[in-house]
């Protein structure tokens, strides 16, 4: 019965490990999902940002060129 018993928590102190370790891998995947959602948003402002540019440079097109 001593055995079983040494059996089952071997088998829990590995259980815990792996808990452990799951749990720091999961922690170490949500701060590189907040990183990525933020390069996302600074992507997407950097996006709006030329595409208003380029507008305003359509805009422009009243303008005359120089050699008339």
């Amino acid at each position: 019965m001593n055995k079983k018993i040494q059996i089952l928590e071997e088998k829990i102190t590995l259980f815990q490990n792996e808990i452990i370790s799951m749990s720091d891998e999961i922690y170490n995947q949500q701060k590189e999902i907040q990183e990525l959602m933020l390069q996302i948003k600074t992507l997407k402002l950097d996006i709006e940002n030329m595409q208003n540019n380029n507008t305003d440079k359509l805009n422009i097109s009243d303008d005359v060129p120089p050699h008339y």
